[in-house]
C-alpha cells in the first residue's frame, strides 16, 4: 500500500515525433528523457515511470520503463499504460517534450493538488494550459474512461470545474517542442 500523499511521476514518452522527425525520448542525446525523470524526482514524484513505445531506450535509475504496446494510438495510450502501471495517491502526468520544465513546477503542483480539495491540479503558462497535471487516484477510472486518440486527459480536465490553475510562467515557458 502506498504512503498517503505519494504521488508517481509519469514521463508520457512514446510518440514517434514524425513532426520532430525523431521520437522525443531520443532528443538531445536522451537530454530531455532525463530532465524529465530529474523534474519529476525531484519535484517530489516517489517513483517515476517512463511510457516508452516507438523507440525503446534504457531508463535512468531511478526511473523505470512501462511500455504502451499501442502507443500508435496517440497520447491516450501512453496514459493509459502509465495510470495502469502506477501506485500512489496521485499521478503527475508529464511530457518528455518540455524540456524547460523542471522540478520547481513539479513540487508547485503537487502542493496545488494536495492542498486542493479535488486533487486535480494544471499547469498553465501566462493562462495556457500545459504539463504537467496531477490528477488524484480517484480520478483515475473517470479519466481511463474518457481517453481516446492523441488527448491524453484534457478532456476529462475541460470537464470539470474543480481543476486547480496553477500559473507557472514566472518558473518555465511550458512551450511544447513540435519541431527542431
Amino acid at each position: 500500500m502506498s504512503e498517503p500523499g505519494s504521488a508517481v511521476g509519469i514521463l508520457l514518452a512514446a510518440g514517434a515525433g514524425t513532426r520532430y522527425g525523431m521520437p522525443k525520448v531520443l532528443a538531445d542525446d536522451g537530454d530531455w528523457l532525463r530532465h524529465g525523470i530529474a523534474a519529476l524526482t525531484d519535484g517530489g514524484c516517489d517513483e517515476v515511470l517512463v511510457v516508452l513505445g516507438a523507440a525503446i531506450v534504457e531508463v535512468p535509475p531511478p526511473a523505470r520503463a512501462v511500455i504502451a504496446e499501442d502507443w500508435s494510438a496517440g497520447m491516450s495510450a501512453s496514459v493509459r499504460a502509465g495510470l495502469a502501471a502506477a501506485a500512489g495517491r496521485y499521478a503527475v502526468l508529464h511530457v518528455v517534450d518540455t524540456p524547460d520544465v523542471g522540478a520547481d513546477v513539479v513540487a508547485r503542483l503537487l502542493a496545488a493538488a494536495r492542498a486542493g480539495e479535488s486533487g486535480l491540479a494544471r499547469a498553465v503558462f501566462d493562462g495556457r494550459p500545459g504539463h504537467p497535471v496531477v490528477i488524484a487516484r480517484a480520478h483515475w477510472p473517470a479519466v481511463i474512461a474518457c481517453l481516446h486518440g492523441d488527448h491524453g486527459a484534457r478532456d476529462f480536465l475541460a470537464a470539470r470545474a474543480d481543476v486547480v490553475a496553477v500559473e507557472c510562467a514566472d518558473l518555465a515557458t511550458g512551450v511544447d517542442i513540435d519541431t527542431r
